[in-house]
């Protein structure tokens, strides 16, 4: 610790909040996870079938999206996936190893070039600025769609005709929030074809049946869950938020909404387990096109967790499956 710095809030081993409002997010936890959050240069050239670019999407905020472009041989336009990152909107990056890992394959899997957005992170950043973050992102796909904007790698091998948004957990909520925002607006040429919402975090300020009973995850515990909404959530807000309870009172009503087919990805031993089923059961209701991914056995994000993936061949299994249910979604909903 700095002399002089108090710590005013913790998220043990993710980060630190000193009383001068600066953010410690180097990694204090066991050091044999530590590699899962080390970034990944990235190289033009394709390393397993894959290449990757940072760019810079806004120059006066500085905006940036890592971008992974498989090798196609057939050279055929690809599908774009706008990814989110998850961290309960207060940590992690696209260039983390465990998402490049993730993110390197299910662009090889789905025959699609994925953007990842560096999202602003709370508590310097409070909400709705991840949300605002996402949608810019999308706003620039656009662009580039309509000519307004050049991206090489998009203008030669991108279809803009088919655009999906991807989160992992709080990165999850940023899909519903930007698809509903982008229900709205003419996108142009560009249209969203899909979302899917991974592990949601959608809670209540009540805590909820699943919260109370399910194991507590390396990916989520409930003082995660709390501490993170209390650093990111507009001040004086509560988990009734509509970015964390899309279904709630406070929420716009499910019904109005616009919003393109989605693939809710459940684990049924999830912590959030109970409000993510909430959702799509409201989802349902509202009549909105949503199917459900179950992975029966797993946590919260587990397929995130390089070291349980190699260990575990139910883990590694259950990854295979979530991203083979990612890919068929895709291919579904390419032609429609």
């Amino acid at each position: 610790m700095v002399a002089g710095k108090k710590i005013v809030d913790e998220v043990s081993g993710w980060l630190r909040v000193f009383d001068d409002g600066s953010v410690d997010r180097t990694w204090s936890g066991p050091p044999e996870v530590k590699f899962m959050a080390e970034p990944v240069p990235p190289h033009d050239d394709f390393v397993d079938g894959v290449a990757v670019r940072d760019v810079v999407i806004d120059n006066k905020s500085g905006l940036m999206v890592r971008i992974y472009l498989p090798d196609e041989e057939d050279h055929s336009k690809l599908p774009i996936i706008l990814h989110f990152h998850g961290g309960g909107f207060c940590i992690s990056q696209p260039d983390w190893f465990m998402y490049y890992t993730v993110y390197t394959r299910l662009a090889r899997a789905a025959a699609a070039i994925c953007v990842s957005v560096y999202l602003r992170r709370a508590p310097e950043h409070r909400l709705p600025a991840a949300i605002d973050d996402g949608y810019s992102a999308l706003l620039w796909l656009s662009s580039i769609a309509k000519g307004d904007s050049h991206e090489p790698w998009l203008v030669d091998h991108a279809d803009f005709n088919r655009v999906f948004l991807i989160g992992d957990s709080s990165g999850a909520n940023l899909v519903h929030a930007v698809a509903a925002r982008a229900g709205d607006v003419d996108l142009g040429p560009l249209r969203l074809a899909g979302g899917i919402p991974i592990h949601p975090g959608f809670v209540r300020s009540e805590r909820s049946k699943s919260e109370l009973e399910q194991p507590q995850s390396p990916f989520l515990t409930l003082d995660m869950v709390d501490k993170f909404l209390s650093l990111s959530l507009p001040v004086g807000c509560t988990k009734d938020h509509p970015i964390t309870c899309p279904m709630g009172a406070a929420a716009p009503p499910l019904e109005d909404l616009k919003l393109p087919p989605f693939l809710l990805c459940i684990a049924d031993k999830d912590l959030l387990l109970d409000t993510e089923m909430e959702y799509y059961e409201s989802m349902k209701k509202a009549k909105k096109e949503v199917e459900l991914l179950v992975n029966p056995g797993m946590t919260h994000s587990f397929y995130l967790n390089k070291i349980a993936v190699e260990m575990d061949p139910n883990a590694a299994a259950q990854t295979d499956g979530l991203i083979a249910g990612i890919v068929v979604f895709i291919k579904k909903h390419c032609e429609g």
